[in-house]
């Protein structure tokens, strides 16, 4: 539907650029978490900003407590197998307030568009924005619309609000993290990433690979209904993957993360394409995919709720929560040895979400 020209170019340049913002910073790992906690939210804490990484900030008011999260969308393409800029849009800022607890109500739905962007393309994009919205129950309540001269944005830019209520039990958070803990994904894991780069035809082939981008609100209905306080956190893996997620656990945990690789999902398609590409599935990305760490005692409850939701059938555990080592996340690989999951400071695939 649009065209996207790729090159091999390292998000972290070695040479010449100390003190300037890097496409790393954008990707969700090591750089982009200093960057908002040293550069950005350290500006604003006066005024009652957190410092924690979450998804979505949650407030009370009045009797009510609310969950609130907002988000800008990329993508290039802006159509890939099994989505497009405009329902990823709105999956993507539901899925924060979901993970965060909340139940989604009104999402704000702004746009900036280059100039020559042909209007029937427009047209697709906000039809499939509009039909996510109903999927998932949220009234678009306010915009904006900008248009910029060529070359300014690549295409269309998306920007969203959400707004949500909080429905109990509400996952406490990763400083209640305890060692014994078990870590479950909902389903197989890079589907999105690998989409992506079919998308580009990078891969110059036609895997069978479409992106797992979706709202994640059934996956989370289903938790809702193991035993109260048994689920510690949740988050969706999007960019920086699993990884990007377990090591910000870690961090704000203070544990180490524990995981074994032959208990990962992932599907022959897209493990094949992570190996000619020497990519990790761990560090890519997905757009409707849950991690969720839960007691132990809990954790074949978690596992099979979920699998009875269409989708994850796939559902399991990956690993555990051990006491703080050296490393924040280790993984036992197939020869039995435990190595460290190094955190990667950027991301292979740019412009995902």
């Amino acid at each position: 539907m649009n065209s996207f020209e790729w090159s091999a170019q390292c998000p972290i340049p070695m040479a010449g650029t100390a003190g300037q913002v890097l496409l790393a910073h954008g990707e969700g790992a090591r750089l982009s978490r200093r960057l908002i906690r040293d550069t950005i939210t350290s500006r604003f804490r006066d005024s009652g900003s957190s410092s924690e990484f979450g998804d979505a900030a949650i407030r009370s008011l009045r009797d009510a407590r609310i969950a609130v999260t907002t988000d800008s969308y990329t993508v290039s393409p802006l159509f890939f197998p099994g989505g497009d800029i405009g329902s990823l849009s709105i999956y993507g800022t539901v899925n924060d307030l979901v993970v965060a607890g909340a139940e989604p109500r009104w999402l704000t739905f702004s746009l900036m568009i280059e100039e020559g962007l042909p209007l029937t393309l427009l047209e697709a994009i906000l039809e499939s924005a509009a039909e996510a919205a109903r999927r998932c129950s949220v009234e678009i309540i306010a915009g904006d619309t900008k248009v910029v001269p060529k070359g300014c944005v690549d295409q269309l830019f998306i920007n969203t609000a959400g707004v949500g209520e909080l429905v109990s039990p509400v996952p406490p958070g990763p400083a209640f993290l305890r060692p014994g803990d078990s870590i479950v994904v909902s389903g197989d894991i890079g589907r999105h990433g690998i989409a992506m780069l079919n998308a580009r035809g990078i891969l110059q082939t036609e895997l069978p690979v479409k992106s797992d981008s979706g709202s994640v609100q059934s996956m989370m209905h289903a938790v809702r209904q193991c035993s109260e306080n048994a689920v510690r956190c949740v988050r969706d893996a999007t960019r920086g993957g699993v990884s990007a997620v377990l090591h910000e656990w870690s961090e704000d945990g203070r544990v180490t993360i524990s995981l074994e690789e032959n208990w990962i999902p992932v599907r022959r398609e897209v493990r094949g394409a992570c190996e000619i590409l020497g990519l990790d599935p761990l560090y890519i990305a997905n757009e409707g995919t849950i991690v969720i760490a839960v007691d132990s005692a809990s954790a074949k409850a978690v596992v099979d709720l979920l699998r009875q939701v269409p989708g994850c059938e796939g559902a399991t555990v990956i690993g555990k929560v051990c006491e703080a080592g050296s490393c924040p996340v280790t993984i036992r690989r197939a020869m039995g040895i435990d190595l460290p999951l190094d955190e990667p400071s950027g991301a292979p695939l740019p412009r995902i979400c």
